[in-house]
């Protein structure tokens, strides 16, 4: 079984990883092919390296002369491809994608939907009108629309999208690849300038509104004023001292010493490794990956209450609201009071087999396949 998979692009984000960990785990009997609209990105390489066909488009803002004339090269490609199945990820790609699959004559369309929220303070004009035109279309181009978590089902479905068509698979991630590293550990604070006996928490993921980094620094400083011995490594995209905004906010909680500014790092399983806890300030996420992330490296998470980050959680970590600094900085100081105990590596190794129980890789493609052979057959 052929699937034709298209992505806005393949820089680093959420759905990008997703889409890379399900066409690179080798599902017997399924050959996958990879459709980016806007050229090479952090992801290609690994595509690449992983076997996996990888077709690149120069997709620039809609109704353009250049758009127009790529969107005739992809019903091209999708009609010499010939897949039994079209995976779009992502609302520019459900568009556009989801159109061009259908005037190749592709009926096996399955929608990819992966956020939670469509806020006017968090999300683009340009792509709130996508996302509300793709409701309008999304009665007869979809087949399916494959979303990872509850919450962005409910709020799409609340935005006029066609109710009857949302099929929920959860994230899955690579045991082998996120798992516990004592070396890689100690390899990256070092690299820090962290000792071993000091607390570090972190925070992966990039500077965007939706992150609500603001958030964790005015936690921080509750939690530092309050006594709270700790340090936090920021890693992400905007994450360093070229970012104004960030600077002046360290400035402004006085964290210079006690934040550490690593930007965007490729070898995340190291970066989890070297964290006692995660942190997700989030004002609104679907399905946060890397909460997922470093439990697996045994690593808990305190997490906003967004999207399915309390699922994935569970009773491993803390919960708090979002955008409450106050509770989030209680979440910090009742973490670091208790990496001191003696439960601290329980707490460790169940947070790790919560996601081996609930969000392997391999469950995830198991769900995935059996989606498109369902679609297949309609």
């Amino acid at each position: 079984m052929k699937i034709l998979h298209i992505i806005t692009s393949l820089e680093q984000g959420g759905a990008e990883a997703v889409l890379c960990r399900l066409v690179t785990s080798k599902a017997e009997g399924i050959e996958h092919a990879v459709v980016s609209l806007k050229g090479e990105g952090f992801y290609s390489p690994l595509l690449v390296a992983g076997g996996v066909a990888v077709h690149y488009f120069d997709f620039g803002r809609f109704l353009q002369w250049n758009s127009l004339s790529e969107l005739k090269r992809l019903i091209k490609l999708i009609a010499e491809v010939s897949p039994n199945v079209v995976q779009t990820w992502l609302y520019h790609a459900d568009l556009v994608g989801g159109l061009a699959a259908r005037l190749a004559g592709c009926k096996a369309v399955v929608w990819g939907v992966r956020s939670a929220s469509l806020s006017p303070l968090l999300m683009g004009r340009s792509t709130r009108f996508v996302a509300w035109l793709c409701a309008r279309l999304s009665g007869f181009i979809p087949t399916v629309v494959a979303t990872c978590s509850q919450e962005a089902a409910k709020v799409h479905q609340r935005l006029g999208y066609d109710a009857s068509k949302f099929e929920v698979i959860a994230n899955g991630f690579d045991l082998k690849t996120f798992k516990p590293d004592a070396i890689a550990r100690k390899l990256r604070r070092q690299s820090w300038g962290a000792s071993d006996n000091e607390v570090l928490i972190g925070c992966v993921a990039r500077w965007d509104p939706y992150k609500d980094h603001a958030n964790l620094l005015e936690a921080l400083s509750i939690a530092l004023s309050g006594g709270c011995q700790l340090r936090c490594v920021l890693v992400g995209g905007g994450l360093d001292d070229r970012n104004p905004t960030l600077s002046g906010l360290m400035a402004k909680y006085n964290l210079a010493e006690s934040v550490i500014l690593a930007g965007k790092q490729s070898d995340i399983p190291s970066v989890m490794n070297a964290l006692d806890f995660h942190v997700l300030p989030s004002a609104s996420e679907a399905f946060p990956n890397v909460v997922a992330e470093a439990m697996a490296c045994g690593v808990p998470a305190i997490v906003t209450d967004v999207g399915d980050a309390s699922l994935i959680v569970g009773d491993t970590g803390w919960v708090v609201p979002p955008k409450n600094p106050q509770l989030l900085a209680r979440a910090l100081i009742d973490a670091v009071a208790g990496a001191r105990l003696d439960g601290h590596v329980q707490r460790r190794d169940a947070a790790r087999q919560r996601i081996a129980d609930n969000f392997s890789l391999d469950k995830m493609t198991r769900s995935y396949v059996h989606l498109w052979r369902s679609v297949v057959s309609k």
